[in-house]
């Protein structure tokens, strides 16, 4: 019953914020890119040593 009444409520709109009035800080936009990268380029190394291994217990097993 409940969910009859609040399906007939409109949804909310998002918050819009005042992002338009912040300056861009270059610096630091450049080194949050360069850390993901990092973070990107570190996770697929462990994804290939992680399917290495997955290879290695197929033969094992």
């Amino acid at each position: 019953m409940n969910n009859i009444i609040f399906s007939n409520q409109p949804t909310a709109l998002p918050q819009s914020n005042n992002n338009k009035n912040k300056k861009m800080n270059i610096k630091e936009l450049k080194n949050n890119t360069l850390n993901s990268l990092n973070e990107v380029e570190n996770f697929l190394n462990d994804f290939h040593r992680f399917k290495k291994y997955i290879k290695l217990y197929k033969i094992l097993k």
